[in-house]
């Protein structure tokens, strides 16, 4: 699915899977995030780290009748650093990366913590 955005240019269109790029390249952007995990991981319970070319795996988007998006995002968070200001922060910079960057109308974050894991 696209989202489409006018300008006095002319008609932009955005798939999910960019806005799923930009959102998580944005997460990673923060501190205290070690990386980005599969969505489905509950095959053996461990969290699979993603490399950068996979960001989009550990993203799901969705969107309402008006395009208003909500982006679930699957985290690991490194050890030591308190769970809850690493999600607000995620939350903020991807809010703050496609609503003010991108143009997006992004109505919630959601995290979901899939791991703790030692920062390299």
């Amino acid at each position: 699915m696209t989202i489409e955005l006018a300008s006095e240019y002319g008609k932009i269109y955005v798939t999910d899977e960019v806005i799923a790029v930009l959102a998580g390249s944005a997460a990673l952007d923060c501190y205290g995030l070690v990386g980005m995990a599969s969505r489905n991981q509950f095959k053996d319970g461990i969290a699979e780290l993603l490399r950068r070319d996979n960001l989009r795996r550990g993203v799901e988007v969705h969107r309402d009748e008006q395009d208003v998006l909500t982006i679930d995002l699957y985290i690991v968070v490194s050890y030591g650093t308190k769970i809850s200001v690493v999600a607000h922060n995620v939350q903020s910079k991807v809010k703050y990366m496609l609503g003010e960057v991108a143009g997006l109308q992004v109505a919630n974050v959601n995290i979901f913590v899939q791991g703790v894991r030692i920062a390299e």
